[in-house]
């Protein structure tokens, strides 16, 4: 069933601006929403993904867009949250014609959102999108971009990893420790790399048999399980959801015998509640927001004239991040993932009162 205008204006109601964009000659549907610009223009990447529906879109990139907000804030950033979804099956839907008519869509949000890669969508497909647009950033190194964000995504999620680490077993140290990766695509292969090379037993599962191909003729010692549900019943230490989002639900919080949860994927916890199951059966989890940040600290650099070296020191410091998250929860009483929101509702509450709503003649 489709959503009522009054339900639109209620999931919507704490954005600052969500638009339709729609191109019937090259076939483009999609939706950008900006949540906050408190700290700065909106940044997020674009998604590519055959919805079932425009509802489910929505949600999506409602969801998607105020955790950008929340992970810029938390990083230390001066921008605010955003995000798009164009509505298809990249694999036979995208087309360079339909990339510039989409970019002219954000072309016309005037600097408010700033685009970049996301699911189904990658830094040439920026490329095409730039030539109608001069809001986007993860282009290709040729042309003068940072390349490829998943690969400091998924440094951060290790740093995010060495600080649970830390936390729980009273040393950064991964050496010896079994984690279970769910999703082995651009972030999750990246992400057993630093595995396997600081001495982690590496268990992995995706849909994709040829992102497990991969994996396993780069990782010959990473063993394969056929699903995630029997990956989650695995003995680990640790579990790092890198795939969609809702990857922590009530059935995984049952059977999970890892002690931490830290991965890449956003919106991990399936509702609201789930936070408080983990902590009860003394699961620390770190917030997907707060460690898979390295990709848009990444696509942010680019907006200062893009250094790895400087990008990559910064992700670094999601660890200290983490740390923070963990020492408020335990301040506080709270799960880490209400601890997480608090700091960056802080940053952006108190920041946010010097800004105001961003508008480009502000800047």
């Amino acid at each position: 069933m489709s959503l009522a205008m009054s339900d639109l204006f209620e999931i919507g109601s704490e954005h600052e601006q969500v638009v339709f964009a729609n191109d019937p000659a090259t076939g483009l549907q999609a939706i950008i929403a900006i949540h906050s610009t408190a700290l700065g223009p909106a940044l997020g990447g674009t998604r590519f993904h055959p919805y079932a529906s425009t509802d489910d879109a929505l949600r999506d990139v409602l969801n998607l867009s105020r955790g950008m907000s929340y992970k810029a804030a938390l990083a230390g950033l001066d921008l605010g949250g955003g995000k798009a979804v164009i509505i298809g099956d990249p694999r036979t839907a995208k087309s360079e014609p339909l990339l510039r008519a989409y970019g002219r869509h954000v072309q016309s949000l005037g600097g408010r959102y700033y685009t970049a890669c996301d699911v189904g969508t990658f830094s040439v497909d920026m490329d095409d999108i730039a030539r109608e647009c001069s809001f986007v950033t993860g282009r290709t190194v040729a042309h003068g971009g940072a390349g490829d964000s998943s690969v400091l995504t998924a440094y951060g999620v290790f740093q995010g990893m060495r600080a649970a680490a830390t936390v729980e077993w009273g040393s950064p140290s991964l050496e010896g420790r079994t984690v279970g990766v769910a999703g082995v695509g651009k972030v999750g292969h990246h992400l057993v790399k630093h595995l396997v090379e600081v001495g982690a037993h590496v268990v992995v599962t995706d849909v994709n048999s040829a992102a497990v191909e991969l994996v396993r003729d780069a990782f010959p010692a990473v063993r394969v399980v056929g699903s995630t549900e029997e990956l989650v019943a695995s003995p680990l230490d640790v579990y790092a959801p890198c795939a969609l989002g809702g990857a922590i639900t009530d059935e995984v919080v049952e059977v999970l015998s890892a002690r931490i949860i830290c991965g890449a994927a956003n919106n991990q916890l399936a509702h609201p509640g789930v936070e408080k199951a983990l902590e009860e059966r003394g699961i620390r989890y770190a917030p997907d927001y707060c460690v898979n940040a390295g990709g848009l600290i990444q696509v942010a650099d680019e907006l200062e004239g893009f250094s790895f070296e400087r990008a990559q020191q910064r992700a670094t410091g999601i660890y200290d991040t983490t740390l923070g998250v963990f020492e408020l929860a335990a301040s506080d009483g709270v799960p880490p993932a209400i601890a997480a929101d608090r700091l960056a509702e802080r940053r952006m509450r108190e920041v946010g009162r010097l800004r105001g709503t961003w508008l480009p003649q502000a800047r």
